[in-house]
């Protein structure tokens, strides 16, 4: 069986390239998606619909164009990985989590330690917390290749 993986959350860092380097090297059956991680990207994925003023209406139409991509993603993945980082708030990344909770799609959230108490609803949801990309390999190689 092939597995769908998402991979939401922070995109500064290469955590998403190491747990597919990390799953390929133990060639576990899975795909990978994501939503786009280039953020000017993102950010101008509305654009095509008309260019405004105000950055409020330029965001909900981007979030929009977004979200097609994300919700169909989400809504056809076994497992999600929700990444939060330091560095920025990730609020679309609890979002991510939540609609997860929602659908009953397992995730597994990485983040620090620091971070555990403002987070503590989205971690009471998931079925792990991991704090390295590798031990989000270790929990997928258990999950899916485990005998």
């Amino acid at each position: 069986m092939e597995w769908n993986v998402y991979l939401s959350g922070e995109i500064h860092t290469d955590w998403r390239e190491k747990i597919i380097a990390g799953c390929e090297e133990h060639n576990l059956p899975i795909n990978f998606s994501s939503a786009v991680t280039n953020h000017e990207a993102s950010d101008a994925a509305g654009d095509v619909l008309g260019k405004d003023e105000n950055n409020f209406w330029r965001d909900h139409k981007s979030a929009k164009v977004n979200a097609i991509r994300i919700k169909t993603l989400l809504e056809n993945s076994d497992l999600a990985v929700v990444r939060f980082g330091d560095k920025y708030k990730q609020w679309n990344a609890a979002f991510d989590a939540g609609f997860c909770a929602a659908l009953g799609t397992p995730y597994i959230t990485l983040h620090d330690e620091d971070i555990i108490h403002p987070l503590k609803e989205v971690d009471a949801a998931a079925m792990a917390w991991a704090q390295t990309p590798e031990q989000v390999v270790e929990v997928l190689k258990y999950t899916i290749a485990q005998k």
